[in-house]
């Protein structure tokens, strides 16, 4: 084999689905892959000519895909593969292809596609999975592959993720010029640096880039001065799905595998975001891509249109409920992120001190599926007394642009005001501290409503610590009035199982939705009460999603597994069939018409109400509250 020939195997068996292939195969292709060389602002392939009979893989720099001459589609980075659709699809290229920076792509025919990949099956599946969810292929060629695809119920999603089991690693006296020909001699896209093999760091060719390059640290400088610290970890029976969600969340591309899932145990494994085969999820990282490129509030309203469109095809695609609210929150997190970043810049000067933004209520659940109102609040770092005011004029004024960019996404403003803008619900730690002591030690009706509330938060933007700051407040006023979560769990009785006497539903008695069931507040609200209460009574912090809590109450109360197991599955289905009622009728899906439904939808309804009897009656004798009902 000729050494161009040598450096293209080498460079592509690192990346899906080349790395799917077997030697033989790569071989083949890498000897008759055309080397392209392209300027900055060059074009690939223009719209409207005809569609060459080749797709192509960026090995540096990167192309830009062009709806036209400036609207920016999609940017392909080294690795990325672009162009197959076309190639499946014939006829004309609908997006330009242009060098946005010295680029060097390989050009791969789809002769070698059909003699090499198509005719792997590891890899085959893999390109269906990559377009399959929004392309149609008319050719003959490719139906067969993407109706097996299609009709497949094994979602790769589910499935363990299959990371590199040999990771590069080095120690933290090793310089970065060293990391880089270690990188470089290995041909890989990142380092992990660990002491006593646990991992402390990680670099990545972006690293390089944009650290190095740039001139901001030296060739010669430590590893230490610009890894990425502390590092994302997962256990080594991490399933896709898992992955995806937490490359979306921290916006990185790597995941280190430990042998428990923490920091401080050995390095097993690193994942790496080519390593990927997700089925269908690709529409939703690009989404995440398109939210750090927008400009404007109005961009992102297009986003979370689309963002719901995906929803109802993951809805139709029996995708689990609790993957895709995860998912949507993220696109969300996602949205709001950008959003702070757009109003710290209008404003006239940086935040004088730290700050977090936090979502409240079903977003702090990571439950908000639909585009329901806003729930959302503000804390700062405690400041001197003389300064307090001030302060909290500056990000009062900072949330009322965050709010009214939010509304303008498509977020409405809340009616109870329950918002960042609002000064109850923007504060310093201590100020927060002290609200939620004085609803803890006199909980009436509205203060347990009020905790209900703000004790399922999520934090989103600015500093995390605040955010723990705040919880070793609450559990601190907790554990100082046992009898507060005797009201809590009184509180979570007051909705018990929606059926009458005579088996019927109970209804809305008057008003707008007479004769409708309301789903939330019948349905599910006791068990997102319940669930709250349960863990509060274990002082856990940082777990907020309703079946989270379950299973979380699962492993802590093997006794009543079964009571639990039911919640989940009771849970998952009321909020899928609450996502399918809101996306049917465009609206919240929390009331329903009881005669549009069929008898099947009744029976998985009043199922589902067998949950919320079998929780109460264990919040009864957990808290002594029988006397109660």
């Amino acid at each position: 084999m000729n050494t161009i020939a040598e450096r293209i195997y080498d460079y592509l068996k690192e990346y899906p689905p080349f790395n799917l292939l077997t030697k033989t195969q790569l071989l083949a292709i890498s000897k008759a892959v055309d080397v392209i060389y392209l300027e900055n602002n060059q074009l690939l392939f223009k719209i409207g000519k005809p569609v060459e009979n080749h797709f192509y893989v960026v090995r540096n720099g990167a192309i830009g895909l062009f709806r036209d001459d400036n609207n920016l589609a999609d940017k392909c980075d080294e690795g990325d593969i672009f162009g197959l659709r076309a190639l499946l699809r014939k006829g004309d290229y609908k997006l330009n292809a242009k060098a946005i920076e010295e680029s060097i792509v390989y050009s791969i025919s789809s002769e070698l596609l059909e003699n090499y990949i198509t005719t792997n099956a590891d890899a085959s599946q893999f390109l269906m999975a990559s377009f399959a969810s929004n392309t149609r292929v008319k050719s003959p060629a490719t139906n067969t592959f993407i109706e097996e695809f299609q009709r497949s119920s094994d979602y790769t999603y589910l499935q363990t993720a299959d990371y590199s089991k040999n990771p590069v690693t080095c120690n933290t006296k090793t310089s970065i010029k060293e990391a880089a020909t270690i990188m470089t001699d290995k041909h890989v896209g990142s380092i992990v640096i660990i002491e006593n093999n646990e991992p402390i760091g990680i670099i990545t060719d972006k690293d390089l880039r944009t650290k190095i390059a740039t001139g901001q640290y030296q060739i010669d400088d430590l590893v230490s001065s610009i890894m990425s610290s502390p590092v994302i970890t997962y256990p080594e029976a991490i399933t896709v799905a898992e992955a995806q969600i937490a490359m979306l969340k921290h916006r990185i591309t790597h995941l280190c595998i430990t042998k428990d899932g923490t920091n401080t145990s050995e390095l097993t494994g690193i994942l790496s975001e080519h390593d990927i085969i997700v089925l269908r999820e690709n529409n939703a990282s690009a989404l995440i891509k398109e939210i750090k490129r927008c400009q404007t509030a109005i961009q992102l309203k297009d986003i979370r249109q689309r963002a719901e469109k995906l929803l109802s095809r993951y809805l139709e695609q029996g995708i689990p409920i609790d993957f895709i609210s995860r998912l949507i929150s993220a696109i969300n997190d996602g949205i709001t992120q950008r959003i702070i970043e757009f109003s710290i810049a209008k404003m006239n000067t940086m935040p004088p001190v730290k700050f977090a933004w936090l979502a409240i209520g079903s977003q702090g659940r990571q439950e908000q599926l639909l585009m329901t109102d806003q729930d959302n609040a503000l804390v700062f770092e405690n400041v001197d007394d003389t300064l307090y005011d001030e302060t909290k004029s500056y990000f009062l004024k900072l949330s009322n642009f965050i709010n009214k960019d939010l509304e303008t996404a498509g977020f409405e403003l809340c009616p109870a005001k329950m918002m960042g803008k609002n000064p109850k619900w923007c504060n310093s730690v201590s100020k927060w501290s002290q609200q939620f002591n004085s609803w803890i030690t006199a909980p009436d009706q509205d203060n347990l409503m009020l905790c209900t509330i703000f004790f399922d938060y999520e934090h989103v933007y600015g500093d995390k610590d605040l955010i723990n700051q705040l919880s070793e407040g609450i559990f601190k006023s907790i554990d100082s009035r046992d009898i507060f979560l005797s009201y809590l769990g009184r509180n979570a009785l007051q909705n018990p199982p929606p059926l009458s006497f005579f088996r019927q539903f109970l209804v809305e008695d008057d008003g707008e939705h007479k004769d409708q069931f309301d789903i939330k507040a019948r349905a599910m609200m006791p068990l997102v009460d319940a669930a709250r209460l349960l863990i509060l009574s274990y002082n856990i912090k940082a777990v907020n999603n309703t079946v989270e809590r379950f299973e979380k109450l699962v492993e802590l109360e093997p006794q009543n597994k079964d009571t639990y197991i039911l919640c989940i599955e009771a849970y998952k289905n009321l909020l899928r069939f609450r996502t399918e009622q809101g996306l049917t009728h465009n609206d919240s899906g929390r009331f329903i018409d009881l005669e549009s439904l069929n008898k099947r939808n009744r029976l998985q309804l009043k199922r589902s109400f067998k949950a919320v009897k079998a929780v109460q009656e264990l919040i009864k004798t957990r808290f002594k509250l029988s006397q109660l009902i």
